[in-house]
């Protein structure tokens, strides 16, 4: 945990805003560091004997061009607002002794890379203009994806997130949908069982630890 706040903020200028132990996971800590007031980036760390060692290829990437197994995280760009502060922050992460490569124009962005503690392959990118979609996207690529001409145009203009007048109901556990993986299989079937107002009441949090 240390080392992933040391190098986020005081490499990467982030600031630390919550460190405490993580809700309802016994022994780990929860920290959470700001990058601006509506994004965080967040770490956790499990007691260490719950904790493997990296695989390069599968439970990290190691750098931006390497394979992960599916569902593992392969690399992580953050944003920042134009040229000057990604140059900037190419100079803030090199002062700190950190290698970076870059800045290269990908011509919808601008972008460096460089690693974060524990083999992360990190990102910083920038792009003056918002993506041109009809640039963009490959028929290639979107072909050997197995997307077709209206499945495309529903990824290009999702229908827009409706607001109901009652709760939608907690559909039934169906294993061909992604669930989330508890220690207890049992325990996340009643978990997706339970009421969201009793989740609410017995699962919430909001005392700070420092108060």
């Amino acid at each position: 945990m240390k080392g992933q706040l040391d190098f986020f903020c005081n490499v990467l200028g982030g600031e630390l805003r919550a460190l405490y132990w993580m809700h309802g996971v016994d022994g780990a800590m929860h920290g959470f560091v700001r990058l601006n007031d509506h994004s965080y980036v967040a770490f956790v760390q499990l007691p260490a004997d719950q904790v493997p060692d990296p695989i390069m290829g599968v439970t990290h990437a190691g750098w931006g061009g390497s394979p992960t197994a599916r569902g593992a995280m392969q690399h992580v760009a953050f944003n920042v607002d134009s040229l000057d502060d990604l140059l900037a922050m190419r100079d803030r992460i090199r002062s700190n002794g950190i290698p970076v490569i870059g800045p290269i124009d990908h011509g919808m962005c601008q972008s460096m890379y460089f690693a974060g503690p524990d083999n992360m392959a990190l990102e910083v990118a920038t792009s003056a203009v918002a993506i041109d979609a009809e640039h963009w996207i490959d028929p290639e690529v979107t072909a050997l994806c197995g997307i077709d001409a209206d499945e495309l145009a529903a990824l290009k203009h999702p229908a827009p997130t409706k607001v109901h007048d009652t709760p939608v109901a907690q559909p039934a556990y169906n294993p061909d949908v992604p669930n989330m993986t508890y220690p207890k299989h049992e325990t996340y079937l009643r978990a997706i069982a339970t009421p969201d107002e009793v989740i609410w009441e017995h699962a919430s949090i909001t005392t700070p630890p420092v108060p």
